[in-house]
């Protein structure tokens, strides 16, 4: 990777360009090894949704979410594969690059921004299938579709800051790595994905409002489902959003040079 020509050392502008080509790079290497391609970025979802749509609706009589039933999948599940795939990817985000990162002279937070990134890019791709399945299933859209942007910026807050995290952590500590793999299993399901913080009983909507995830997934689903709006779950959510990404900046900053030691 060359990017002495674009901008001067530890300028902006060459951290943004090495930053495209290292997420350009990503995307290049898992479509290239491919046959699919593209298509995996929305067979995921796909098939998840598919499986839940059956068991919640064929199975179970269904008593949580909204109809069309899968839209309301859907426009969790997206995001929830884009963060999924992320923090998995952070846990290897130094290792599998050891070599680059300890040689390359821009500032080593980009190993774990390039994540979000290509993942954010095919979060963006994979966005055809919600679209697909609104028209089909004649989902209303609401201008509260406005807040899906905000969302995404929210979303790329909260990875940045646990990719600032666990990243390092997992250089130190192999064992977190299997430990982030469970973490994010329970995660799934105390997330509202295959139902609403509405749905849930009691105190525990409340409590769902201290998973940041709980906001961003609302902000995704109520430009077609106004009545998942929670005011306090969407505040606190955008408020730990920016905690992480200010607590990740902080820690990884005392753990860059035994990171790069252990490297």
């Amino acid at each position: 990777m060359t990017t002495t020509a674009v901008g001067a050392a530890g300028s902006s502008r060459r951290y943004l360009h090495s930053l495209w080509l290292l997420s350009a790079r990503d995307l290049r290497v898992r479509y290239a090894t491919s046959a699919l391609g593209y298509l995996w970025s929305v067979l995921d979802p796909l098939v998840m949704s598919g499986i839940y749509w059956f068991v919640f609706t064929q199975v179970f009589q269904r008593s949580v979410g909204e109809e069309p039933y899968m839209v309301f999948l859907i426009t969790a599940l997206l995001p929830w594969v884009w963060f999924n795939s992320a923090v998995t990817d952070f846990t290897r985000a130094f290792n599998k690059d050891a070599r680059l990162v300890r040689s390359t002279s821009i500032p080593r937070s980009i190993w774990v921004t390039r994540i979000v990134l290509s993942k954010g890019i095919e979060f963006i791709l994979s966005l055809p299938v919600l679209i697909l399945f609104v028209l089909v299933t004649g989902a209303p859209v609401t201008w509260n579709l406005l807040w899906f942007p905000v969302g995404v910026l929210l979303m790329t807050s909260l990875l940045v800051g646990l990719g600032l995290l666990v990243a390092p952590l997992c250089v130190l500590w192999g064992d977190l790595e299997r430990t982030t793999k469970l973490i994010l299993r329970a995660l799934f399901y105390a997330s509202p994905i295959i139902y609403g913080v509405a749905d849930l009983p009691g105190v525990f909507s409340e409590l769902a409002a201290f998973n940041p995830l709980s906001g961003i997934f609302t902000l995704f689903r109520v430009g077609f489902f106004p009545d998942q709006w929670d005011t306090l779950t969407v505040v606190v959510g955008a408020m730990m959003s920016v905690a992480f990404l200010g607590l990740g900046m902080l820690v990884f900053r005392s753990l860059e040079r035994p990171v790069l030691k252990e490297l």
